[in-house]
């Protein structure tokens, strides 16, 4: 790190996600919780010995150094946009805004204050994906040719105010691009209601990224057992990412000789290799974003989901629910700034 002094930081949203992030706060080195903010109080008892300030303006009163932002989607305009004003460093949890007009107005506040911002996608910091992301950028798979995700499990009572696209797949199609290092082109989705909610309970995605990798996302709150894979396959193998227990897994093509006669010889097929699971650090996916985030605040941001990147994520949101409502192949501009 550049400079030894300790960080303020405040905390405002102390509901389910908001107690994890009190936790790791208080536990990050080179960093003091100060101030944490909430309407509501403190349901879970996440921050004993702390005032709970009533809104933003009296974290920002705290005189904090950065904040993450917990409190529901609905609200991260109002706060992001008060904490840039006040030249707060912010981390606010996925999805960045609700749409993609208070995405872009939240990303060009911190972008033209040149202030430090970036969104809580957690899954980019399991150590799975972290491991595969280092070893597709070493050429392990060679050219990527496709990456397909499932993401199921049951209905999580938390859920309030949007669908399994905006709370789940949102995850799927951020870790998808930050992979491929390429974002969507083309997106086409099939959805369901079957749980009685107003909102989509299941999502089938097929898609396309601007690099020419084509992916397939299965995500919903419908299945009796969890799921969270993976599979990223390119010439030279397949690496599987199971986020549940932190495994990754290597199986390697083969390449075993196709051409046994005349007709198949310009075939360019596969076989069955090795295979193997490597050993990895499971170290916990939220202490890791908040190391992370701390460290761009002191001048290494090379780990975080910048703001930008999820503007990028939310657009491609957006698109999903646009082709599962029209029933229609949207395709992704680059937007401004991309």
């Amino acid at each position: 790190m550049s400079e030894k002094r300790t960080l303020r930081a405040g905390l405002i949203g102390l509901g389910m996600m908001g107690r994890h992030h009190a936790r790791n706060l208080r536990a990050l080195e080179g960093v003091e919780l100060v101030a944490v903010a909430d309407a509501y109080g403190d349901p879970h008892g996440a921050a004993p010995g702390l005032e709970v300030l009533p809104d933003v303006d009296a974290l920002i009163a705290a005189g904090i150094d950065y904040a993450v932002v917990a409190v529901p989607t609905q609200f991260h305009k109002d706060v992001a946009l008060s904490l840039a004003a006040a030249g707060v460093h912010t981390l606010v949890e996925k999805p960045l805004a609700f749409d993609i007009g208070e995405a872009e107005e939240i990303t060009a506040a911190f972008e033209s204050a040149g202030l430090v911002g970036a969104v809580g996608y957690i899954e980019r910091f399991n150590p799975a994906l972290q491991e595969m992301r280092r070893r597709i950028a070493d050429g392990q798979l060679g050219e990527i040719y496709q990456i397909v995700t499932r993401r199921q499990g049951g209905f999580p009572a938390r859920i309030a105010d949007v669908g399994v696209v905006k709370d789940l797949a949102t995850h799927d199609l951020d870790l998808t691009a930050w992979v491929a290092q390429s974002p969507y082109a083309q997106v086409a989705a099939t959805s369901t209601r079957r749980s009685g909610r107003k909102d989509e309970d299941m999502v089938s995605v097929a898609g396309r990224l601007r690099d020419g990798t084509i992916t397939n996302h299965l995500v919903n709150w419908l299945t009796p057992f969890k799921e969270r894979v993976t599979v990223v396959t390119g010439e030279k193998g397949a690496l599987v990412a199971d986020t549940v227990n932190a495994d990754l897994t290597f199986h390697a093509n083969g390449e075993n000789a196709t051409n046994l006669w005349e007709s198949m010889a310009s075939f360019r097929g596969v076989s069955e290799g090795d295979s193997i699971t490597y050993a990895l650090q499971r170290k916990e996916p939220l202490a890791t974003e908040h190391e992370a985030f701390r460290d761009a605040i002191l001048g290494d941001s090379a780990n975080i989901v910048t703001m930008r990147e999820g503007l990028h994520t939310v657009r491609a949101v957006e698109a999903v629910l646009e082709s599962a409502r029209e029933g229609s192949v949207v395709e992704l501009d680059a937007g401004p700034g991309a």
